[in-house]
């Protein structure tokens, strides 16, 4: 197969997850005798050498409301710039990673069959991100919705929900992954006090970060490390057993998490609406051997016969109710490592790709 694999709208870092997690996709399908090409609607970057691989359409940013008219008018230009070189490069499948309507990208959808990757319940969280956005998208989601020869989806959940099924699409369930092989795994760390760490982004309150300083202040004998947040809205005095990372990445990131007794995953999933997710940053951290804290449903991991992963629930008052058995769960974990042989049959990216792949297939086979 030729494949097209399509961003619109941001740049993706090769060391943000999002970016880790196109190049893990692209690797395994040319692994496996494919053809790829990297396609990215974005705006500059300082240091394009940073991102991801591939043809970059840059639109400029304008500030301002009249800079607001050019700004659309610039990201309409570059969306017909990346069509025309995806209609060039004449593709087998374009995978389009689920993003919100700009003009005209429903001529994308003439090349070839589109796949769309579904990450997340966009009505819910554009309705957090504010009224603008929400009204916006739920006028023009369809525009990508109804033309998909197929949706592939992170969770069942998202699978499951009427926002997306009313378009009677082909579907398919592919949770997140990882590749094992190019991860690192650490031995635990010897800390005292133990160090729970977090990996968020900054602007997304699905991630319950305020709840890690109720917790932080509950329990000062544990450490909370931070990556993703130089700062926490809304909080005058943060605890001295939390610590603010900001964005790490490289060799400083891998200490962070080198250092780590357990991680823990999105504490306020709840606020979408939502109860189950396959978030890359929990995998990033079960890959490198460290015991795994779960504040939702996760297929891969929950319902696991191990000690080394705590289910908990997806509920606003969580820290008040399980504080303790996370505080236990980390003093527990000092000392231990998830075993390889135990999650990679559940995550390695080379499984779930090939999963990815046959359902390309019986796309393209559709469309014939």
């Amino acid at each position: 197969m030729r494949i097209a694999a399509v961003n619109l709208h941001w740049p993706r870092p090769a060391a943000s997850s999002i970016g880790k997690k196109i190049i893990q996709q692209t690797s395994a399908w040319r692994a496996a005798g494919h053809e790829v090409q990297f396609f990215s609607h974005m705006h500059a970057v300082d240091n394009m050498s940073d991102l991801v691989d591939g043809r970059y359409f840059i639109y400029q940013k304008e500030k301002g409301t009249l800079g607001g008219i050019k700004t659309e008018i610039s990201r309409s230009q570059a969306a017909k710039r990346l069509i025309e070189a995806v209609s060039d490069y004449q593709p087998d499948i374009i995978y389009l990673r689920w993003a919100m309507y700009v003009f005209p990208i429903q001529n994308l959808f003439r090349i070839a069959p589109v796949a769309v990757e579904i990450n997340t319940a966009d009505i819910q969280e554009h309705h957090l991100l504010g009224t603008a956005h929400d009204l916006y998208n739920h006028l023009t989601r369809g525009v990508i919705l109804g033309n998909a020869s197929g949706l592939i989806f992170a969770t069942q959940e998202l699978m499951d929900m009427p926002d997306f099924s009313k378009f009677q699409k082909p579907g398919k369930v592919v949770t997140n992954s990882i590749n094992l092989d190019t991860t690192p795994y650490y031995p635990a760390p010897n800390n005292k006090p133990p160090h729970l760490v977090f990996i968020g982004t900054h602007g997304m309150p699905w991630h319950g970060v305020d709840k890690l300083a109720d917790l932080a202040f509950r329990f000062p004998d544990l450490v909370i490390d931070v990556v993703g947040f130089d700062k926490m809205s809304g909080i005058s005095e943060l605890p001295a057993n939390l610590i603010l990372h900001g964005f790490q990445e490289g060799s400083a990131y891998e200490t962070v998490l080198a250092n780590a007794d357990a991680a823990i995953g999105t504490l306020s999933l709840h606020v979408k609406g939502m109860q189950e997710a396959a978030p890359l940053k929990v995998r990033d951290c079960a890959a490198r051997g460290i015991p795994c804290i779960l504040p939702y449903l996760d297929r891969d991991f929950s319902g696991m016969d191990s000690a080394l992963f705590l289910q908990i629930p997806n509920s606003a008052g969580v820290v008040l109710s399980h504080g303790n058995a996370i505080h236990d769960f980390v003093m527990q974990a000092r000392g231990k490592r998830v075993a390889r042989s135990l999650i990679q049959g559940r995550i390695d990216s080379p499984v779930k790709e090939k999963q990815r792949l046959g359902f390309f297939k019986t796309i393209i086979a559709k469309s014939h």
